[in-house]
């Protein structure tokens, strides 16, 4: 055998065992790797959680992303989240976080949904004061008041009493899964206790009107109009002269003018 032979031997022999050498340090590398500092376990929902919905085992899962993507109050485990009351709208592919749920201690699942310092106040509507059937649980309505001025008058005064209420239910329904407009018979609103005071004296002295909010728009106040006060009737001089009496004396007489609420009397010699 030639030493040109034994040369290209002696090099691939080198070159493979070279290679080996390499390619074990990078599998050992990738064993003993330690998970990245920079990543972290976050739980995401697979499928839509509609508003008002308990969230399912199914519906969520976990996933690693940078940390500093993730908002505070995500959850690491789907356990964690599991079992809760979802208080808004969380879209497929959505981070869940412990803002957006609400514990579910038990009783219906409405209860969960109101905010500790708020109550749950239901308002009888029909096609009109339910915005023709366009409230859905989620939305902002303000609550307009009617009342009669004064007995068996037909004026009225209505005034905005409450502002940006949250609808937590319509009827019996606290899902938003609703395309399509649907007539109900009670609206229930979330309040503060002050708030449904006011509600339940304006429901007795005449009647409500919700008016729908654009969700944009939450946080800009509404301003009050007052009514305006009814104008006087005054009469002007260009009512046409009336001649009510015409009275006669020794050298002439006097005419009684009226214009308007004036009398005037002109004597005529």
């Amino acid at each position: 055998m030639s030493s040109r032979t034994l040369s290209l031997i002696g090099v691939s022999l080198v070159m493979g065992l070279g290679a080996a050498w390499m390619a074990d340090s990078w599998l050992s590398a990738r064993l003993n790797a330690t998970p990245d500092d920079h990543l972290r376990s976050v739980v995401v929902a697979t499928v839509e959680i509609p508003f008002g919905q308990m969230v399912e085992a199914q519906q969520v899962t976990t996933m690693r992303m940078p940390m500093d993507t993730i908002p505070d109050d995500a959850f690491d485990s789907s356990d964690k989240a599991v079992g809760k009351i979802a208080t808004f709208d969380i879209l497929k592919g959505d981070i869940v976080r412990g803002a957006r749920l609400s514990e579910h201690l038990g009783g219906s699942t409405l209860a969960s949904l109101i905010a500790p310092d708020k109550r749950a106040i239901s308002v009888r509507v029909d096609d009109v004061v339910g915005v023709g059937g366009f409230l859905l649980p989620g939305n902002r309505v303000d609550v307009l008041a009617t009342k009669t001025t004064s007995a068996g008058s037909n004026s009225a005064v209505s005034r905005t009493i409450l502002e940006n209420l949250r609808v937590l239910a319509v009827d019996q329904t606290a899902g938003t899964d609703k395309t399509q407009p649907v007539v109900v018979r009670a609206v229930t609103l979330e309040m503060s206790a002050t708030e449904a005071e006011t509600l339940v004296t304006a429901q007795t002295e005449g009647k409500l009107q919700l008016a729908l909010r654009n969700p944009l728009n939450l946080d800009k106040k509404i301003a009050t109009v007052a009514p305006a006060a009814p104008a006087m009737v005054v009469a002007t001089a260009t009512e046409p002269k009336r001649v009510v009496q015409r009275s006669s004396g020794e050298r002439g007489g006097a005419i009684t003018i009226i214009r308007g609420i004036e009398t005037n009397v002109v004597k005529i010699r």
